[in-house]
């Protein structure tokens, strides 16, 4: 691998002397802005040979470099060890911008030229790139360009996986009246149409689900819309009469994937709305030079992000599933531990199958993290081959994993102690368990934002000097990709409204490099609290139901309400999944359950 990367350099910078360019920048999305992209669109990995989901790579015709969160800090130094390229942690004091480290390399070239792939960056990347590299010396960005199609000949195609109904037993709303909601949404910011480009939210306003990405039941699309007409640009041969025959009665007219480009060089409105952070550098060249591109936010994503009744009741079946087959893996594993033979990737494998087992399971939502002792401290670690480890009965497992059902998406953390802990370990354990039932007791005003609370699950860690660096709470789809926005729960500002039917997940967490991990999460429900003199205010019900282990836990830290919390929830958690259980796995869930005080 390690000379692969460097043969692929090469590649490129060949290209890049053919093509006058000095540097191109890979990012890590694809075609439609998305989070997790197919094989075909994975450029990124393939010229720099880290896989994590967010990160950029850049390569000059001396230098490259890769830039990533603090998710993959661990993840991208081993992966990138050995290979021409330099690890660049995002929002790490002296680390520069890419549009300042590139203004460092190209300086001494006259008329420099960076190139990207429009097709693969958004409108609004691609304009604020060329704002900041004109300030780095005047360099210029071409952004037809894609090497890729040169060098990358084993290059996966776009996927062909057939496309499905969601049924509107699930889906709770037809795809023909969603339509017209988008109309009125787009109506009321004077817009006569619009193009939709992100893969999740097609996927939901027309009641279809996918296979095209891994973990996420979307397919490969765009989306025309204007005042009258919806288009569906998609590889025909996905569609089959039964789905094709759907659409009409929908009012969805289906044209071939390619021919979007001809779609908007075609449409006839005033105007049209483009989302700058969700459509692709090019296509907005397509649009005839007459119609006005209003350049917005979409709507589409807080349309979706709000569930209706019967989201929220298959969001609830989902996870009662899902409970019964952590309880069925919880009650396995420690014995399993203690037996020998047990690895990072078997129990991952045993997970699997026992979720595999639950009606309606159609896959796993995200690749399973399961992390034993430092591995823990990797944020987004996946077991390789190469890294998998054996798991002893002793220290810590961290294991954050999820599923894909027909009725719901599922996004759980627990940490197991295998065996004993350390000190350390229990305090560190405790306070992030403090920090999640903080959150899960908040009490917030109507329209605040996930910004306004986040602290609620910090700040026993930030009164140790502890904190971690991601987010702390995210939306869930239904039956759709594990990440969802807009609103989200962490330190930077995020302004989108907390608001009732939104779902969000609460999973603080501490890292401590080389030694463990420990993050606890369930996914939640914003619901309607109290009205007050004040306001309106809303608070969280839990979705998800499952033991959180009790084992590390010190109890002289937790406040009565927290402990209070503790019980109640595992009370619930009994009554709701014993029925679904052998009597051996009964038996250990009922210890798992006991009242924190009367376990010890």
């Amino acid at each position: 691998m390690k000379e692969t990367i460097s043969e692929r350099l090469a590649l490129l910078r060949e290209e890049m002397r053919r093509e006058h360019i000095d540097a191109f920048i890979f990012p890590s999305t694809d075609a439609h802005n998305s989070e997790y992209v197919a094989d075909h669109w994975k450029g990124r990995e393939w010229i720099s040979g880290f896989n994590g989901s967010a990160g950029t790579a850049v390569v000059t015709a001396t230098a490259a470099a890769l830039w990533t969160d603090s998710r993959y800090f661990l993840a991208a130094e081993a992966q990138l060890a050995g290979t021409p390229f330099t690890l660049m942690r995002l929002k790490v004091a002296g680390t520069p911008t890419i549009s300042q480290w590139l203004g460092q390399q190209l300086s001494a070239i006259d008329g420099a030229v960076v190139g990207v792939d429009g097709s693969v960056n958004s409108y609004a990347a691609v304009e604020a790139l060329q704002q900041e590299l004109r300030q780095e010396g005047g360099i210029t960005v071409r952004v037809n360009f894609d090497p890729l199609a040169r060098i990358w000949t084993s290059r996966p195609p776009i996927p062909l996986h057939p496309i499905r109904i969601h049924p509107l037993s699930l889906a709770g709303e037809t795809a023909s009246s969603k339509l017209t909601r988008l109309r009125r949404a787009l109506r009321g910011c004077h817009c006569d149409g619009m193009l939709v480009s992100a893969l999740d939210d097609i996927a939901w306003l027309l009641n279809l689900r996918g296979n095209d990405v891994h973990c996420n039941p979307v397919f490969v699309a765009y989306l025309l819309v204007d005042t009258k007409r919806a288009t569906l640009y998609i590889n025909k041969v996905k569609v089959s009469a039964e789905v094709m025959a759907y659409l009409q009665a929908e009012g969805v007219q289906v044209e071939e994937y390619t021919a979007v480009g001809k779609g908007l060089a075609d449409y006839f409105e005033y105007n049209i709305l483009m989302d700058p952070d969700e459509t692709n550098a090019l296509l907005p060249r397509y649009v005839d030079a007459r119609t006005r591109k209003v350049f917005a936010t979409s709507p589409v994503p807080l349309m979706k992000a709000v569930k209706n009744e019967a989201e929220i009741a298959g969001f609830r079946q989902a996870m009662l599933r899902d409970g019964v087959a952590m309880v069925k893996f919880l009650s396995w594993l420690l014995p399993a531990v203690q037996a020998g033979n047990e690895t990072e990737l078997s129990i991952d494998r045993k997970l699997t199958a026992l979720r595999a087992e639950q009606p309606m399971f159609r896959d796993i939502s995200f690749d399973t993290i399961a992390g034993y002792g430092p591995h823990g401290a990797i944020v987004h670690y996946e077991a390789t081959p190469e890294t998998d480890v054996p798991l002893r009965p002793e220290g810590l497992l961290l294991l954050d994993s999820g599923a894909q059902y027909d009725d719901g998406t599922t996004d759980i953390t627990r940490t197991i102690a295998l065996g004993p802990v350390t000190e350390e370990q229990r305090h560190v354990y405790t306070l992030v368990l403090k920090g999640h039932i903080q959150l899960q007791l908040a009490r917030f005003p109507k329209g605040a934002s996930g910004t306004q609370i986040d602290a609620l699950a910090r700040i026993a860690l930030w009164r140790e000097g502890y904190n971690y660096l991601h987010g702390t709470g995210h939306g869930v789809g239904a039956c759709l990709n594990v990440h969802e926005g807009p609103h989200q729960i962490r330190m930077e500002y995020r302004p989108a409204p907390l608001l009732p039917g939104m779902t969000v997940t609460d999973e603080p967490g501490v890292y401590l490099a080389g030694r463990f991990g420990v993050r606890i999460e369930n996914t939640l429900l914003i619901t309607e609290g109290v009205t007050t003199e004040f306001g309106e205010f809303l608070q969280m019900e839990t979705l998800t139901w499952c033991p959180i282990d009790k084992t590390p836990i010190d109890p002289q830290l937790l406040l009565p309400e927290e402990e209070a919390w503790l019980d109640a929830y595992h009370h619930k958690v009994y009554t709701l999944l014993a029925p679904y259980l052998n009597e051996q796995e009964r038996a250990w869930l009922e210890e798992a359950c006991a009242p924190l005080r009367g376990s010890r």
